[in-house]
């Protein structure tokens, strides 16, 4: 299974229990309305999860399955944005053959931080809470509500393209996915160089962020107080 594929099955995986969830208080909505941010991310579980659960050919290696999973990634994160978003700056000075293959590692990383998290939170309740939406940023937050009730924060962020919208970055318990990279990877550049980043993504070498078991509850994220006015802030930010 291509990187991108496997990463959002760990996502909406991960998302599994929230399906039926509402936030506190809120009406069903109206066709019209399914494409709002919220929509749009539970619809997204709701096929991947229909796709899994179904029994498919043996004879098929699952390969029918895969690409059905990965329209729906392509549909729904913008993975060319969030890897052009944590690179930052050295962006510009990549070749289209060093771009392409970037995208690819730092797919791959995502992966495996989701398939982390996943495993330490098995079987524990997750559920969608509520959205922020200010065209054309949007915030959808969700939580894990462990078996000690500890609740633990995990929040999408959207943008508008092509009057849709799209995943550009996660929130993991208070750390955003695109800025904690960033940061690793400008300090691994400034330090050294860009092929010894590319090499340390080949080797696996970056360490992937996951909430760990042993979390210590959730962290301040000013930005998730600030809603739908943090998130365009820091998607600015992140552009410069």
């Amino acid at each position: 299974m291509r990187p991108s594929c496997r990463v959002v099955l760990a996502i909406l995986t991960m998302a599994a229990l929230a399906i039926d969830a509402r936030p506190a208080g809120a009406q069903p909505k109206v066709a019209a309305e399914q494409t709002g941010p919220l929509e749009v991310v539970r619809a997204s579980v709701s096929r991947v999860l229909t796709i899994v659960q179904t029994p498919h050919p043996v004879a098929s290696g699952g390969s029918q399955r895969r690409a059905e999973i990965r329209r729906i990634a392509q549909g729904l994160f913008d993975f060319d944005e969030m890897a052009r978003l944590t690179l930052a700056r050295h962006w510009k000075d990549r070749s289209v053959t060093e771009r392409e293959e970037f995208v690819r590692l730092f797919t791959d990383l995502l992966e495996r931080s989701y398939l982390t998290t996943i495993e330490n939170y098995a079987g524990e309740t997750i559920t969608f809470v509520g959205e922020s939406v200010g065209d054309p940023y949007a915030q959808v937050r969700s939580r894990i509500t462990t078996n000690r009730l500890l609740e633990i924060p995990i929040d999408y962020r959207l943008r508008k393209r092509d009057s849709r919208w799209v995943v550009y970055d996660v929130v993991l318990d208070g750390v955003s996915l695109v800025s904690n990279y960033r940061s690793q990877f400008n300090t691994i550049i400034r330090t050294s160089s860009f092929p010894d980043l590319m090499a340390k993504l080949r080797a696996k070498q970056i360490e992937t962020h996951a909430i760990p078991r042993t979390s210590r509850g959730p962290r301040e994220d000013p930005d998730r107080e600030r809603g739908i006015t943090g998130v365009g802030v820091v998607y600015q930010l992140y552009k410069k």
